[in-house]
């Protein structure tokens, strides 16, 4: 009990005296030992390192679960080390409520297939969300999350201590310094030549006597501030080798950048392909966009072009196009017009359907015209010696 009780009085007495010099540094009122200009930048470094990680993290959580109440839900659960529970993506919930849509209203009629396809479709976007969440959590997640709880931490105590120890190595400074300036003091008092006649010489025998006491003194704050400059030497090359390791950080952060990427890449890979074997199975069924006989509302004006292309009915055959009770002519004896040709350029990519049709590339320019009884959605295209039809909503006419 008495031991600990001395400790805790040593420990009173250093958190004192670091304070005292922590104030006295901040009024200006004592000296402070600067470290060298590449500490500095090392320092400086790793709070940038740490601040913009914090903030990728949290902006990834975002992406990853937009939903607030979700993300504290997995938090608390993580905090008490407990397994998240299997979450229904947004696509999969979309597939569910399509399905059972379909099965209610009819899975036989034209808009039933197609919630059921679409449902399909959707399934298979949030199974591929799922894979996308999970993937990016264990590689890019976890990293970042390791650093800021582990490094970090590890980081934090270290450069504690060496401003702990710093403290203490201004304070052993401070008190050489005054024990100094109070034997210079003493000396220069103890060096008046007494006069023996007076009958009280009891100042100069003082006044040695304190000099002999003040020189106790700094020899002490010698032997301390020596002990105090090698505990701080040695915390401040721990810390430097820390603070390097920041590259080290980098580099695995680097890495985990490029897996993210991609399996960023690869789910938005899946998802185009899953909407264009969508498209795909919705441009076999004519009906499903202008609806039955039974029908009475008209078709949306407004729908994008990707999904009218996709979903409207296809245009014409070639045998369509040529004058009754004549034969069917091949695309490629099909002559361009003596004058109404124009160029246009392609807005979307667009994949041929069939053989009669023309794959166009974004950006690209080709000549189209028309011919007397086409469908006007519909243009006959032409890019060197190759020939189709192309649709008009993936093109802009020029002059």
């Amino acid at each position: 009990m008495d031991f600990n009780m001395k400790k805790l009085a040593s420990d009173a007495g250093i958190f004192f005296t670091r304070a005292v010099q922590f104030t006295e540094e901040k009024f200006g009122q004592a000296e402070k030992t600067e470290l060298d200009a590449h500490f500095e930048s090392l320092l400086a470094r790793a709070d940038s390192t740490k601040n913009w990680t914090e903030k990728i993290l949290r902006q990834t959580e975002v992406l990853l679960q937009p939903n607030p109440s979700a993300r504290v839900e997995e938090f608390l659960y993580e905090k008490l080390d407990r397994k998240v529970p299997s979450r229904v993506t947004n696509g999969e919930l979309l597939a569910q409520y399509m399905a059972e849509a379909a099965s209610e209203l009819g899975p036989t009629t034209p808009y039933g297939k197609t919630l059921i396809k679409v449902a399909e479709a959707e399934k298979r976007l949030g199974a591929a969300e799922r894979d996308f969440i999970h993937t990016a959590s264990i590689n890019f997640l976890t990293p970042l999350r390791n650093f800021l709880e582990g490094d970090w931490k590890t980081i934090s105590k270290e450069r504690r201590l060496l401003q702990n120890r710093r403290l203490d190595l201004d304070a052993s400074k401070a008190r050489l310094k005054k024990a100094k300036a109070a034997e210079a003091k003493a000396t220069c008092e103890g060096d008046t030549v007494p006069d023996f006649q007076e009958t009280r010489p009891r100042n100069y025998i003082l006044s040695a006597s304190a000099s002999a006491l003040w020189n106790d003194e700094v020899d002490k704050a010698e032997q301390e501030l020596r002990v105090a400059q090698t505990e701080f030497d040695r915390q401040a090359e721990v810390t430097r080798l820390l603070l390097e390791g920041i590259s080290s950080t980098h580099v695995n952060h680097l890495r985990c950048l490029h897996e993210f990427v991609e399996s960023q890449t690869t789910y938005y890979a899946q998802c185009y392909r899953h909407m264009l074997d969508l498209q795909k199975q919705l441009g076999r069924f004519p009906g499903t966009f202008v609806g039955t006989a039974e029908s009475t509302s008209p078709p949306l004006s407004s729908t994008s072009p990707t999904t009218a292309a996709a979903t409207m009915p296809m245009g014409p055959s070639v045998a369509d196009l040529a004058p009754p009770g004549e034969a069917a002519l091949c695309l490629e004896e099909v002559a361009p017009p003596a004058s109404g040709t124009r160029k246009a350029r392609v807005l979307y990519d667009y994949e041929a359907a069939d053989s009669s049709e023309l794959a166009l590339l974004a950006d690209e320019l080709i000549t189209v015209y028309s011919l007397p009884g086409m469908d006007p959605d519909w243009l006959i295209g032409e890019r060197g010696n190759k020939k189709g039809k192309v649709p008009v909503t993936y093109l802009e006419l020029l002059s």
